[in-house]
């Protein structure tokens, strides 16, 4: 941690945009607790609730998969400051939080503290980086009063 930020929490720049209506979306303060649980540095976030035809154009472009996703994670540059987007697919994370009998509120706090550990560069796809990765996630979600996405 840099010596000047040892003593206070990481500022966040954070913007929200919706591209899609949607009912029951999350609010930019909604968004702006879950992103502030997990960061560990200042950063400068955007957060776009996105349709199930951006999601898939982005996933393809970006990953070469062909369908939509939940969410969507992309650096844009790590110092002086972490900067970034997340990508949330509204209809994907309705859908998946039907399936997994939770809120849907539940689901974005989990994606979006999963998309911003991703950009402070956790990863899932070794192993014991996965664990890691959950284990931090499972502590920071369930902190801010929701079930524990992975129990």
């Amino acid at each position: 941690m840099n010596p000047g930020t040892a003593n206070r929490s990481p500022r966040l720049e954070l913007a929200v945009q919706y591209a899609v209506r949607a009912r029951g979306l999350p609010s930019h303060a909604q968004f702006r607790r879950w992103a502030r649980a997990a960061l560990e540095r200042d950063a400068r976030v955007t957060v776009r609730i996105v349709g199930g035809g951006e999601a898939r154009a982005l996933n393809r472009k970006y990953r070469r998969k062909d369908r939509p996703t939940n969410v969507l994670t992309f650096v844009m540059r790590t110092r002086p400051r972490l900067e970034g987007d997340l990508a949330l697919c509204a209809p994907v994370i309705a859908r998946e939080a039907r399936a997994q009998r939770k809120s849907p509120a539940a689901h974005y706090a989990h994606l979006v503290v999963h998309g911003v550990l991703h950009l402070q560069g956790y990863e899932h796809e070794a192993e014991r980086a996965a664990r890691e990765m959950e284990r931090r996630e499972s502590r920071i979600v369930t902190r801010l009063g929701y079930p524990d996405p992975h129990g």
